[in-house]
């Protein structure tokens, strides 16, 4: 019985760990500078396109905060809510990558592509915003809560 139990675990460990190895999932950002909790953004696949969404400000006094410096449709909107991650496919030859698509800066209201790389066993997102080449960018990382 014992040998079953050990069989089976083991035949859907590593479908457990693909599973988790993608973007897809809700993941807390961290602001840069104070290092607060800062929101909470789910990523979700449809036909093999991500998107993200902020599903939650977690600071109190940001609530109601709007992209007053987004310059498409998404201007003067609220923030919770907003989608700043579109287009982003797994990479052509690198199955441990994303990119391709954008992400919008809700507090500078910029878009920049955007590059995404689960790491410590889809524990953490890398997500890198750039101009033009992915050496002109930042990188934060983000922590998976689901």
């Amino acid at each position: 019985m014992i040998k079953i139990a050990l069989l089976a675990a083991a035949l859907f460990a590593p479908s457990f760990v693909f599973a988790q190895a993608t973007p897809a999932g809700l993941w807390k950002t961290i602001d840069d500078e104070t290092k607060a909790d800062k929101s909470l953004v789910r990523i979700t696949e449809s036909g093999g396109v991500f998107t993200g969404k902020i599903e939650k400000l977690l600071d109190p006094s940001r609530q109601d905060a709007k992209c007053e410096k987004c310059s498409d449709e998404r201007k003067d909107q609220p923030i919770a809510g907003m989608s700043i991650i579109r287009n982003v496919k797994q990479k052509e030859g690198d199955a441990a990558m994303w990119d391709g698509g954008e992400i919008l800066d809700p507090n500078n209201g910029k878009t920049y592509k955007v590059r995404m790389k689960p790491v410590d066993s889809g524990k953490a997102l890398e997500v890198r915003g750039y101009i033009g080449a992915p050496l002109l960018g930042r990188t934060q990382t983000w922590l998976r809560v689901e």
